[in-house]
């Protein structure tokens, strides 16, 4: 009689339905988020790449802007309705976004091409501490305690990483740490900016206020010299402007298709995965160092993702 009270309250097609819910959730998680990997790693190398065949910084987010721009507005004629989304209502928010978040990224582009890779992905995780150090001063939110501890936790993983006093100080490391204040402030931004933008008309008015700023800097013949492009630019030119929005698309997808618990920690497999990438192409040590500090870092994350979704329940 039990056996039977128990088969009604919960049956068995019922209980196959939530399971098959949870595993295709987990694979569009999954799917997503082995894109967003991918895309970083890709972008990573392609700049290093283009650095060695001799583009500076600014020539090579030039590429970046020019072909995500050229990529979003050709998607305006594929659908006409993004045309409706072009114009931004907070002009100034995006100008102050784009200009915080460009000096970012040629902090990050920059170390990349000076740094191990897997230390440059490894203090780049420091930024959602900065994330929630800078929030309750520029969002009005609380202070929690576990926001308090990813910010420790995420201090005391970048002096592991770098061991101040015990190696040689690479000048280089403080960029990182500044580019990821800077998006952590573009983060910040972003959040605000949702309000009232589609992700389609944030995106591309970042490439159009991006892209002048870099043309700026970079030499005008690599432009208008044929014999400045051959063979071995076209593949990581490609790869910096397609990663560049690929990586963000997919990540954005990963989070509208599972919790962020779910897709944060996903997230951190980018500092083993680009460790093994720069000791395949670049005969880079795995420094078990920099994965130590990475776990403290990630281990402060965690806590506050936890905290964070306790507190909304």
């Amino acid at each position: 009689m039990s056996r039977l009270l128990v088969a009604r309250r919960f049956p068995a097609s019922s209980n196959h339905r939530y399971h098959a819910v949870t595993a295709a959730k987990l694979a569009r998680v999954m799917f997503w988020m082995t894109g967003a990997l991918l895309s970083f790693s890709a972008m990573a190398v392609s700049v290093r790449e283009l650095s060695r065949a001799g583009f500076n910084i600014f020539e090579i987010l030039t590429v970046r802007s020019g072909i995500a721009l050229l990529i979003l507005l050709s998607a305006t004629l594929v659908r006409p309705e993004l045309r409706a989304q072009i114009w931004p209502r907070r002009i100034g928010l995006n100008l102050l976004r784009n200009a915080v978040h460009y000096a970012g990224q040629y902090a990050w582009a920059f170390s990349v091409t000076v740094l191990p890779l897997a230390m440059v992905f490894a203090l780049e995780f420091t930024m959602p501490a900065w994330t929630a150090l800078l929030a309750p001063w520029l969002l009005g939110e609380r202070l929690t305690p576990s926001r308090i501890g990813v910010v420790v936790l995420g201090l005391i993983g970048v002096l592991v990483v770098l061991r101040p006093g015990v190696a040689g100080f690479n000048p280089a490391a403080g960029l990182v740490l500044f580019s990821a204040v800077s998006f952590a402030i573009t983060m910040i931004t972003t959040k605000m900016l949702t309000t009232t933008q589609s992700t389609f008309s944030i995106l591309l008015w970042m490439m159009i206020l991006q892209f002048p700023l870099s043309l700026a800097g970079s030499k005008p013949a690599i432009f208008i010299d044929p014999a400045t492009y051959d063979l071995r630019h076209i593949l990581p030119a490609i790869g910096v402007g397609i990663a560049g929005l690929s990586s963000h698309f997919c990540l954005t997808n990963a989070f509208r298709a599972g919790d962020a618990t779910l897709v944060v920690p996903l997230d951190f497999m980018r500092i083993p995965l680009i460790a093994v990438v720069g000791w395949a192409f670049y005969n880079e040590a795995l420094d078990i160092w920099v994965l130590i500090g990475a776990l403290i870092i990630i281990a402060g994350i965690l806590w506050n993702l936890h905290s964070e979704r306790t507190r909304a329940r």
